[in-house]
């Protein structure tokens, strides 16, 4: 019972939370079990909160026996990425330069889901400065074979959320971040409109990349944490004014009215064989589902992945100079390396990347003027091997940075696993704001099949 806590969704741990079946202490409780028995061999998280978890979660138990019930997420424990600041405890960015940084505020997406009522359990693992390694505190490892890598750099709330070792956590995604660790673990990652979350307290990579949303079992648990999540901050100027509508309420609709766009060029060019039948069959089931195909034609896609890249270090190098010459012997090398070669970006070269990333971001816009999402894997292959991650890693962002690059959301959710047992996800990517949408569509296709009901069986302990 203790161990099937740790796997239901939100929904349901809502409900028995509110009817007083479950207590946030149980849950609390099975999750720090889970967390104490693997947390060493998957290095999920950085930072385990066990005592104040549960005295968040005791007070969450006894406002709701008071009558003082704040919502679905009271008393549901959140993960949170290690590059989010949380007042009074330790946040790392996994990078010895923080290694003992307590900050003495929270981010707001973290204030706004304590204020819903979730106890923090921890700060999940991420690749150093979400550009680096994970050489601190362990690479994580995939909970569906030890051996593979999470993806980056949300790592360990993409594999705490699988192994039942959180009911939910945070991501930020720079070039795929979210959505990329969600695709090799078989969970479910919203990567929301840029200015729908707020950034303010997220230790930054690239101020017109980055986002944060929520990693999580199930679409409409995204949903529901989404929804908290969002909305316009005073703290973060980029941070939209448009209202949060109810995600939720999306869900459960049909998508018979829905075009999805399939594109000609790059998304389905050069996939693993396995990744391509997965995705193909996935399409094919959006059809019986109602939805109609459209192939779209996306000429610039083959060749936006390296302006997206000349972006982000640019502006990762504007982030980290001030540092990076105070202490650059303590970051990582790959980090360093990579953070630095911004510093060899022209003027004149990120003016060009400008330019075309708003020819690329006209270019999308006018495709989702013909139809509702666009669908693509997220990756196109599946988890590789802890070896290859630590020497010569592949570009694991070739279908997920050109969407950050536009500013545009995007949604992957698990179609498939591996003969060797590995989770495949599918993209859908949305007009801008409208989340809602992918919320609907995801969550129609996910209902239909079973693929987010599959559990690892995790063997890794200490």
């Amino acid at each position: 019972m203790d161990s099937d806590l740790c796997f239901l969704p939100i929904s349901i741990l809502a409900d028995q939370v509110a009817r007083r079946r479950v207590s946030p202490v149980e849950i609390v409780t099975a999750l720090l079990d889970r967390i104490d028995r693997s947390n060493a061999g998957l290095c999920s998280y950085i930072t385990v909160c066990a005592e104040s978890a549960l005295a968040a979660a005791r007070q969450a138990e006894r406002e709701i026996h008071a009558g003082q019930h704040r919502g679905p997420l009271h008393g549901i424990p959140i993960a949170q990425k290690d590059i989010n600041l949380t007042r009074g405890v330790r946040t790392t960015a996994h990078s010895r330069t923080l290694i003992d940084y307590v900050p003495d505020h929270d981010a707001t997406h973290v204030r706004r889901l304590a204020e819903a009522g979730m106890p923090l359990i921890g700060k999940t693992n991420t690749t150093e400065f979400a550009i680096g390694t994970m050489d601190i505190f362990g690479t994580s490892r995939n909970p569906w074979d030890p051996s593979r890598y999470t993806g980056g750099s949300s790592g360990g709330s993409g594999n705490a959320v699988a192994a039942g070792l959180a009911v939910a956590a945070t991501g930020s995604d720079t070039g795929g971040s979210i959505r990329i660790p969600a695709s090799f673990c078989g969970i479910v990652g919203m990567m929301p409109t840029y200015g729908r979350v707020s950034r303010y307290g997220v230790i930054p990579l690239s101020w017109s990349m980055d986002r944060v949303g929520p990693m999580c079992r199930t679409v409409a648990d995204c949903a529901m944490l989404l929804r908290h999540m969002a909305g316009h901050d005073p703290l973060d100027p980029t941070s939209s004014r448009r209202p949060v509508p109810d995600y939720q309420a999306e869900l459960g609709r049909e998508i018979t009215d829905v075009a999805l766009g399939v594109p000609r060029q790059h998304f389905f060019e050069h996939l693993d064989p396995e990744v391509d039948t997965a995705v193909q069959t996935a399409l094919r089931r959006l059809e019986a589902l109602g939805a109609r195909l459209e192939p779209l034609d996306l000429p610039r896609a083959r060749d936006i992945g390296p302006v997206g890249w000349a972006v982000l270090v640019a502006e990762a190098f504007g982030q980290h100079a001030a540092r990076l010459r105070r202490q650059f012997d303590q970051y990582g090398f790959r980090a360093r390396t990579r953070i630095a070669a911004g510093a060899f970006i022209t003027a004149a070269e990120y003016q060009e990347a400008l330019q075309i990333r708003t020819l690329w971001t006209s270019e999308l816009r006018d495709a989702l003027q013909r139809v509702h999402a666009i669908v693509t894997p997220t990756v196109p292959f599946p988890a590789f091997s802890l070896e290859t991650q630590n020497t010569v890693p592949p570009d694991t962002t070739w279908g997920t940075i050109p969407f950050n690059l536009s500013a545009h959301p995007a949604i992957t959710v698990p179609c498939g696993f591996t003969a060797a047992g590995l989770p495949i996800g599918m993209q859908l990517v949305g007009r801008a704001f409208d989340e809602g949408m992918l919320f609907r569509i995801a969550h129609a296709y996910e209902q239909s099949v079973e693929w987010h009901k599959r559990r690892p069986v995790v063997e890794v302990t200490t």
